[in-house]
């Protein structure tokens, strides 16, 4: 069963070094984030069935593009100015999401490490849980927390833990991080 109706809802895919990636839009930003992982058709009819009456434009992703094709192609770039449709900011999720947004390009912070810098230092398994549910993955850069010992982590998009090792591999290889 698709999801409800609405059509304020846009989305897209575009093609990027890694293979096509797709977003949703609403008015208040981007909401959801769909890495390097299917087919151009599949994504294409996947982001069509789960935002039923959303309408294809490029318009509201053309800084998303941008920038996806040079992250996927090892440029250093800042996702900072894509506006996001994130979870209110006094929840949670959204306080956790608005601080993960703040890690640069190359570097890695650990769970337990976001969880103090939120004021939260009991709360690491939390910060997982709302990395695991980041609709916006690479504009909220979940992928760029890790393990306190630096382990890779989980990671729920598709292509799961493997992808994750990649990007932060491409981010080294782009001038990021450093061992």
């Amino acid at each position: 069963m698709s999801a409800k109706r609405d059509e304020s809802l846009l989305y897209d895919v575009w093609a990027t070094a890694w293979g096509p990636m797709g977003a949703v839009a609403s008015p208040a930003g981007i909401r959801r984030v769909v890495l390097p992982h299917y087919e151009f058709s599949d994504l294409v009819e996947l982001l069509a069935w789960e935002h039923a009456g959303a309408a294809r434009s490029e318009a509201p992703f053309e800084a998303l593009i941008r920038l996806s094709r040079d992250y996927f192609n090892a440029r250093p770039v800042d996702f900072g100015d894509v506006i996001c449709d994130l979870p209110g900011g006094a929840s949670f999720a959204g306080i956790v999401l608005r601080a993960c947004r703040k890690i640069p390009y190359g570097r890695t912070m650990s769970y337990s490490a976001l969880a103090r810098e939120i004021g939260r230092e009991d709360a690491a398994r939390a910060v997982a849980t709302a990395m695991g549910k980041n609709p916006v993955p690479l504009v909220v850069p979940c992928h760029r927390v890790t393990y306190a010992d630096g382990r890779a982590g989980g990671f729920s998009a598709p292509g799961g833990p493997e992808l994750k090792r990649r990007m932060l591999e491409l981010e080294k290889k782009g001038g990021g991080i450093v061992d």
